[in-house]
């Protein structure tokens, strides 16, 4: 477990809260962390992995109009990925995240290691951040899982 698995966990069992995780370029990757010890049912509610604009329209609600008008890597389509999260699960909190992790994908616009990420709450106001990761695509995976859970504690924190 890492620091930022640590933070998260603490935030939600210390107020009872649950988690959905809506995933792109992670693809399932913080959803996996979070589900890695014994009792993350007590927090861990549900995850999407939505790869492509088909799948964040079905399970996510996020209109393929969004994804056409804003792309995919966006800090339209992450909040609505959030939001839908919340809506489509029973968790107090989301978090969603959609980038770009390569070796291909990047362009001038959107390079390599562009990263968006949104936090959601049934009560609180939605936030996004978008970040730039380094390296592989590996590292750039991990990194946007990592940087995505640390906000979430402190969302949850700002928000609780």
């Amino acid at each position: 477990m890492n620091e930022a698995h640590e933070k998260l966990i603490l935030q939600l069992n210390k107020r009872r809260y649950t988690i959905s995780v809506a995933e792109s370029c992670t693809g399932g990757l913080v959803a996996q962390t979070l589900t890695s010890v014994s009792g993350a049912s007590s927090y861990f509610d549900s995850g999407f992995v939505t790869y492509n604009a088909k799948a964040k329209e079905r399970l996510l609600g996020v209109p393929q109009s969004l994804s056409a008008s804003s792309g995919e890597v966006s800090r339209n389509v992450v909040v609505a990925m959030a939001e839908g999260a919340i809506k489509h699960s029973d968790a107090h909190f989301s978090l969603a995240i959609t980038g770009i992790a390569g070796p291909t994908g990047g362009t001038t616009e959107k390079p390599l290691g562009m990263v968006w990420v949104g936090w959601a709450g049934k009560n609180a106001p939605t936030e996004s951040k978008c970040f730039h990761f380094k390296g592989d695509r590996t590292s750039i995976r991990e990194q946007a899982a990592e940087a995505a859970m640390l906000g979430m504690a402190s969302y949850i924190v700002k928000n609780a």
